[in-house]
């Protein structure tokens, strides 16, 4: 059986030109702020807003002609289902799409737009995760997890080859952390790539369910407040594939106040010009928090992990 990093390198052949190569973008203004070198991993310039064309795309390639025939279910948070959809227009494949009533309807009315059939379950994300596992099974067709599955995970690690390729002196790379797919895949990737960097993990200090479970050495409950960071709010899954994985890869952790991941998102729109959501501002929110220490002088990356937020949403969170 191939292993996690062999799967990565193979996904990062095998999901193009579906996916595209994000650029890697020195920003000077928060270069000059932070007091190193920061590079940004344009992950919010996917043809969806968001890191998640990766994993859905490679889950789509390595699926059966039974399976794809057959259609698959996910749930999401919106850019995973998203991801999914895309995957599966440009496959032939249906896809239905199980959300949260917190799903954010901006994010519901996209994953629409490539076809796919959308099912509202009450209650948080981890319900519409339970829910649409239980129909698949039912159903007898595939389900795929916005984290919980290798195929997944090693399409998000595909960052961290680029990452490797792009910026060979990297010091850290700040990554946001939701149910650890993206920073397992890129940690993953990483370590054998360029075992110098370090994987830094942030956490809005309001969903905070990974770094709780890595803490206590298990997957726990953990109390969960509103956070501009809806792609990586929702517990962890019993049994994920993806604790273990962030256990061996992530470095360094960080949590960040709702106050600072607004401010990160304020600050990329006015040095940058990029929209950004609260998940990529939580990364960035990261990276700042920590410049000003050991990493002083040093090159860093933070992984901007989508654009997908509303309008009315970004002004408010910034103050507009």
């Amino acid at each position: 059986m191939a292993s996690l990093f062999d799967s990565i390198l193979e996904a990062d052949v095998g999901i193009r030109p579906q996916v595209s190569e994000t650029p890697l973008e020195l920003s000077v203004a928060l270069s000059a702020t932070a007091g190193c070198q920061v590079l940004l991993k344009c992950e919010h310039l996917q043809p969806t807003g968001s890191f998640k064309v990766r994993g859905s795309a490679n889950k789509i390639r390595v699926l059966s002609e039974a399976a794809r025939r057959a259609g698959v279910i996910t749930a999401s948070t919106g850019n995973h289902g998203l991801g999914v959809a895309r995957a599966g227009s440009l496959s032939r494949v249906a896809v239905t799409v199980y959300v949260g009533t917190t799903a954010a309807p901006e994010k519901i009315a996209a994953i629409r737009t490539f076809g796919a059939e959308v099912i509202t379950i009450e209650g948080p994300p981890i319900a519409a995760e339970l829910e649409a596992r239980r129909q698949a099974q039912l159903q007898g067709k595939t389900y795929i997890s916005p984290y919980n599955d290798l195929d997944v995970v090693a399409g998000q690690g595909t960052i961290g080859v680029e990452l490797a390729r792009q910026a060979p002196e990297l010091a850290a790379v700040f990554v946001s952390v939701g149910g650890g797919g993206l920073i397992g895949g890129v940690g993953t990737a990483l370590q054998r790539m360029s075992p110098a960097t370090r994987i830094v993990g942030v956490w809005p200090e309001n969903s905070p369910c990974m770094l709780e479970a890595l803490r206590a050495g298990a997957i726990v409950d953990t109390v969960e407040y509103p956070t501009l960071s809806d792609g990586t709010a929702g517990a962890v899954e019993p049994g994920a594939i993806t604790f273990p994985l962030c256990r061996q890869v992530i470095d360094e952790y960080i949590t960040v106040t709702e106050s600072e991941i607004a401010a990160a998102m304020r600050t990329v729109a006015t040095t940058d010009h990029w929209i950004i959501e609260g998940a990529a501002g939580v990364a960035v929110a990261g990276l700042l928090k920590a410049a000003s220490g050991a990493y002083r002088g040093r090159q860093l990356a933070a992984v901007l992990c989508g654009r997908n937020i509303g309008l009315d949403k970004f002004l408010h969170a910034i103050g507009g």
